[in-house]
């Protein structure tokens, strides 16, 4: 066997079987890798726009929990003032009653210092009548004198 002859045989079954590969097995390889690099360049867009979105509504969800806070404190500032107004409510409420309740006593007190100051002059009018008759020794009818006993009783 000649080297030469088997050296040139297998050139040219490798040139043949190249062709056969460029032509028959090369093109669904390169048709796959391409494909394979457009679901992946598909991927890491997708990947971006998540990223992108994700950020998006973290900014959102912080501007709405700054927001929620906000109404919070706009609503316990609200209660706070609502809570105030009615303490004074009450306070004025209570004054009033307190004011009324001490009219009524001071009224109350009023009539009975009246109804002590008349009984008075009741007893002074009898201890004056009942000295009168021990000064003259003699009978007052207080029926007849009631007018001289009552201005001497509003004198007192």
């Amino acid at each position: 066997m000649n080297i030469n002859l088997t050296l040139i045989g297998q050139m040219i079954f490798f040139a043949l079987f190249v062709m056969f590969c460029m032509r028959f097995v090369w093109p669904p390889i390169i048709n796959a890798m391409k494909a394979r690099a457009e679901k992946i360049a598909d991927g890491l867009e997708a990947a971006d726009r998540a990223s992108k979105d994700l950020e998006l509504a973290k900014e959102k969800a912080v501007s709405q929990l700054h927001e929620a806070k906000e109404q919070a404190a706009s609503i316990i500032d609200a209660a706070n003032k609502r809570a105030n107004q009615i303490v004074d409510e009450a306070k004025d409420q209570a004054r009033e009653e307190g004011e009324r309740l001490k009219a009524a006593a001071q009224a109350e007190i009023e009539q009975e210092m009246n109804r002590a100051k008349e009984q008075l002059r009741g007893q002074v009018a009898a201890l004056a009548i009942a000295g009168a008759e021990k000064v003259l020794e003699a009978s007052i009818d207080e029926n007849a004198h009631k007018e001289l006993v009552e201005k001497l009783a509003a004198g007192l």
